[in-house]
């Protein structure tokens, strides 16, 4: 069965509650602030994170959150050092018993939106992309960055990353690009479609080398989602499930609420369960609602509500 999971943060607050009251009992984590002197991948900073959770009825399941790495993805002068704090954030994981480390390769910026305020149904908000109103952005002060250097930095990042967690146990679960489209910003972009992960995936092959697979982005990528996860998950490289929907393409897209996007929802939930997934899954990107701030747009509370419950009653018609 599916673990349906929920991005929690790493400290107490009311959705901890509401997770439980809901049935979720898993929990995608960020990294822990620093405390006492401990950095965030230190095993002691890990250790009190899990123990946090557990004391609320929760298991973490994901970290969700990266230390540092973008001289990484631009191949510059101190990548070792950040290089060499991943790989210790890995194998504290594996010390406390964290089993799975959802990370990234976008340089210079994560997920990116021309809009977080776009009108849907009802008047909730959502954020949205629209190439078309990039086409004169200034680039950034590294750009411009091609795609055959990133390709280059991915592997050589691996080769340093993955020996590590074959030791530590953890599974490394690499989230395509956000939008799916190259360049923006005069920075490439490399993991764009299936396909692209499954040849960052073969760069250096390991049974703990898999995705992150996003369901929005794939879908605002033209990838079909049913047969996508019966690719990945029949190589047993599935290890954790951003499920959530988008309306357009990856020049043009918003984000919907989970039965108002372009997937066949339930015919993807029955592909996990006829593959066998077991693994952890979040809602992602929810709508804003009525009577809500949008401070933290993609992530505020009622949306969440709705996702958890549509999830819940896919899963208990599919699994079953």
């Amino acid at each position: 069965m599916m673990k349906l999971a929920e991005m929690l943060g790493t400290h107490r607050t009311r959705l901890w509650a509401l997770a439980k009251q809901m049935g979720v009992d898993y929990a995608v984590a960020g990294l822990p602030r620093e405390e006492s002197g401990h950095k965030p991948w230190d095993f002691v900073s890990l250790l009190l994170m899990k123990q946090r959770f557990e004391n609320a009825g929760l298991t973490v399941e994901v970290i969700e959150s990266r230390p540092p790495a973008n001289r990484i993805k631009l191949g510059l002068p101190g990548r070792d050092e950040e290089i060499a704090v991943i790989q210790e954030l890995i194998r504290n994981m594996g010390k406390v018993g964290i089993p799975v480390w959802c990370y990234d390769f976008m340089a210079e910026f994560n997920w990116f939106r021309t809009s977080t305020t776009t009108l849907t149904r009802g008047g909730a908000l959502v954020s949205s992309y629209d190439h078309s109103l990039m086409k004169d952005a200034p680039c950034t002060d590294n750009a411009p960055i091609s795609e055959e250097e990133l390709w280059d930095n991915l592997e050589y990042y691996l080769r340093a990353i993955v020996p590590v967690a074959e030791e530590a146990k953890v599974r490394l679960a690499l989230h395509p690009d956000d939008p799916p489209v190259s360049p923006i910003l005069g920075v490439s972009r490399i993991l764009t479609s299936a396909d692209a992960l499954q040849r960052a995936i073969d760069l250096v092959p390991s049974e703990y080398s898999g995705i992150t697979l996003c369901q929005g982005t794939l879908a605002a990528a033209g990838d079909d989602i049913p047969a996508t996860i019966r690719r990945f998950a029949k190589q047993n490289k599935l290890f954790f499930v951003h499920f959530r929907d988008v309306r357009g393409t990856a020049e043009k897209f918003e984000e919907t609420f989970h039965d108002d996007g372009k997937t066949d929802m339930y015919e993807a939930m029955k592909a996990y369960a006829e593959c066998g997934f077991d693994g952890p899954a979040r809602p992602d990107h929810v709508p804003t609602m009525e009577g809500e701030s949008n401070e933290h747009p993609g992530y505020e509370t009622l949306g969440r509500l709705f996702g958890v419950g549509y999830i819940k009653g896919l899963m208990e018609a599919a699994y079953r």
